[in-house]
């Protein structure tokens, strides 16, 4: 049941994902139904509700394994990197055009703000993100790279805020310089360092 003949269910289900990533991206969550991303996976409608259990829960998935893992990406690409250093890196990229992926985050937010159905697993989905920021944080801080007195939360919080708010406000309706978005993102970076960090900076400029 919600196979296709000659691939395997876990195959049959990326390509739910991938279809359902493309068309919510293309259409929209409202505008999109059940038997679009069937048809575009090439399968029955039968065969993607084997696999998942509603039009939300299907879009909460593509956006798991579809949506922007940057940090992540990041850090496994160099494991030794600093985590101030990868903020930055990440950081620096939100003000760019976006992958077709991230207009998913978009749909999701918005489909969320709309349908209770879709709020319940995205509330899931942006808790988990935050605690992984969380974590993200409070390892930064145990290595002096970030201020102890910070609350993590409110830093991942912080972080979560610039990242979706950048899929809502792309550069084709406001844009800012990579220089000075660059020279901003640091100033704040700096300003979260532990306070002797502070004063070695302060004294290496005079």
């Amino acid at each position: 049941m919600g196979r296709i003949p000659g691939v395997t269910a876990a195959e049959t289900r990326e390509r739910l994902l991938r279809a359902a990533a493309d068309v919510f991206a293309r259409r929209g969550y409202d505008g999109t139904r059940v038997a679009d991303i069937a048809a575009a996976a090439g399968v029955s409608n039968g065969a993607l509700y084997a696999h998942f259990g509603s039009k939300a829960e299907l879009l909460v998935a593509a956006l798991r394994a579809h949506g922007r893992r940057l940090l992540a990406d990041l850090l496994a690409a160099d494991p030794g990197r600093s985590v101030t250093d990868v903020l930055l890196v990440a950081g620096r990229s939100l003000p760019r055009r976006p992958d077709p992926d991230g207009h998913l985050i978009v749909e999701a937010l918005v489909a969320a703000h709309r349908d209770e159905e879709v709020a319940r697993p995205m509330r899931d989905y942006v808790g988990e993100r935050a605690g992984w920021l969380a974590a993200l944080v409070r390892a930064a801080q145990h290595g002096g790279e970030l201020d102890p007195a910070l609350s993590p939360d409110a830093l991942a919080h912080f972080c979560l805020l610039l990242a979706m708010g950048s899929a809502l406000v792309p550069p084709d309706l406001h844009t800012v310089g990579d220089e000075e978005w660059a020279a901003l993102l640091t100033r704040v970076v700096t300003a979260l360092a532990p306070p002797d960090t502070h004063r070695e900076t302060e004294e290496s400029t005079r």
